[in-house]
């Protein structure tokens, strides 16, 4: 045996014999199954976007003004923080808003601790009436929903028997149900119409009792007002609460209010306005739906979008599936409340479908590999050379699970396209063996086995080495691209390091298991 090993031969002599070889290769396979079942699930890579908005009022301050002392002394500073690509900013009357664009790439919290931590140091150059800046973040991970559930009202006769506002009050209570599902970061609903009193002036009556619109308007808001209940002990020790009820409960409420006085006759809202209890008109917000009835005519139906986003990181097959579990619970109250829902979005079913297919193409292209090996090298050495692929595709896996990677079109995608490179290693030892056992028939195969691992080791060391050095610019890639593609340059370069690994202490091994009393 030669004596001056490399890292090669010392793999090879090290797992030839070892007892724990088959069980080490064995854990590796379980730990690339579970690797693939826990590793957070996405149709594409999340991508690292920072940003955020700077508002600042100053009260009665002209647009002007407000560009001279609050806009121009802001940009100055935020220019200074290090990562900024673009500042974006305009002045209104009494306000100013920066906003602020981070490079792609950018840590998040990191900007968006050094974004407040910019505004906030710099305090004193803001004019004294200037009211306490509203910093707000951009959040690209939870601003993205992975699920979306339309909510419409059954019909009657063609009619909608839920009102928006009723079918707005029975849909709203289960977005906090939904919220407490694990990381699920943000419920919202599009398209919702809430309940509200409108008072529709008529512009002609106003004038003719000499009355402006802001004079109304600030009668009607003198009702709205918040009393505390007032609790107090009587003398025989008994606990008495006084309230005051609600101003408004009902149109009559409204309608009787009195908004001025003319010639000692009062001047009440009914005789200005109609007043209605309907939904918030000033919402211009629409969501409609459309379903194929029993004619197979297709009926438009008023709907609420409920919206549901997730934590970075977290899988949003499992998240969905327990958010449609949930519904599913919720199905037969709803239909007694003549409420009906369909998925309209699964992002969740969208990625594990993709993730799926992209495993069953890595199967296939296995098969190929080993088809392939069967008529150049044998069917032993093809069998020996197909089981290291599963072996470094699990590790590679497990690696990228440590590392906070997660499984998506692009991660499968990285693999798929070292899958050729993977078995290159385990080739290269099987045919050196075979050759040194062809010139040396009568030498230990143990012995061979070494001599020819350690033989290639530096060789395809280098080699291994110039191809993964191909990947590493990929890393430097800015922007978008860059950020998205950042599964290729981790992934390939860690299958390749793998697969050297594998095929120096394994393959050694299964030759002399298989092939140990081959002529």
């Amino acid at each position: 045996m030669n004596k001056d090993l490399n890292i090669a031969g010392k793999f090879g002599k090290a797992f030839i014999e070892h007892p724990l070889t088959l069980i080490l290769g064995i854990f590796i396979l379980i730990l690339g199954v579970l690797s693939l079942l826990i590793m957070p699930k996405e149709e594409n890579p999340q991508i690292k976007v920072s940003g955020g908005v700077v508002i600042v009022a100053l009260p009665d301050a002209k647009a002007s003004e407000i560009q001279k002392v609050i806009i121009d002394p802001l940009e100055k500073k935020i220019r200074e923080i290090k990562g900024v690509e673009h500042i974006y900013s305009f002045a209104k009357d009494s306000v100013g808003i920066v906003q602020v664009q981070f490079y792609i790439g950018e840590d998040k919290e990191q900007s968006n601790l050094k974004l407040y931590d910019q505004v906030m140091r710099n305090m004193e150059l803001m004019p004294k009436k200037a009211m306490q800046p509203i910093i707000k973040t951009m959040d690209i991970d939870t601003a993205i929903p992975i699920s979306s559930i339309a909510f419409y009202s059954a019909k009657k006769d063609g009619i909608d028997i839920l009102s928006q506002t009723e079918l707005f009050n029975i849909v709203n209570p289960l977005t906090k149900d939904i919220n407490k599902i694990k990381n699920v970061a943000l419920v919202e609903l599009k398209g919702e119409k809430k309940e509200q009193f409108n008072v529709l002036v008529d512009i002609n009556k106003l004038s003719s009792y000499n009355l402006s619109l802001a004079f109304v308007a600030k009668q009607i808001e003198a009702l709205n007002f918040n009393t505390p209940n007032i609790g107090n002990y009587t003398k025989n020790g008994e606990f008495t609460l006084f309230s005051i009820e609600k101003g408004v409960e009902n149109i009559k409420d409204l309608e009787n209010l009195i908004i001025s006085y003319n010639f000692q006759t009062p001047i009440y809202l009914k005789d200005i306005a109609k007043i209605e209890k309907s939904y918030d008109i000033q919402n211009k917000k629409e969501a409609y739906i459309y379903t194929k009835n029993e004619s197979g005519v297709f009926e438009e139906s008023s709907q609420i979008t409920l919206m549901a986003s997730k934590l970075k990181g977290a899988n949003s097959v499992t998240i969905n599936e327990e958010i449609f579990e949930f519904l599913s619970s919720k199905k037969d109250e709803l239909l007694e409340k003549n409420v009906r829902f369909t998925i309209t979005r699964d992002d969740g079913y969208t990625a594990n479908n993709a993730v799926n297919a992209l495993v069953k193409d890595l199967l296939t292209s296995i098969v190929i590999i080993c088809i392939l090996l069967i008529f150049t090298l044998g069917f032993k050495e093809a069998m020996i050379a197909t089981l290291t692929v599963p072996m470094i595709l699990s590790l590679t896996l497990f690696i990228g699970f440590l590392m906070g990677e997660t499984v998506n079109r692009i991660t499968l995608f990285a693999l798929i396209v070292s899958l050729g490179m993977l078995v290159d290693a385990a080739i290269i030892v099987i045919e050196n063996i075979h050759r040194h056992k062809k010139q040396n028939p009568n030498l230990d195969i143990k012995i061979l086995s070494i001599n020819a691992t350690n033989e290639i080791g530096n060789p395809t060391n280098i080699a291994t080495i110039a191809i993964i050095m191909v990947f590493i610019p990929m890393f430097f890639v800015g922007g978008m691209m860059g950020e998205f593609m950042h599964p290729l340059p981790v992934f390939v370069p860690i299958s390749l390091a793998v697969s050297l690994f594998v095929a120096y202490a394994f393959t050694p091994y299964f030759v002399n298991k298989f092939l140990g009393g081959k002529k």
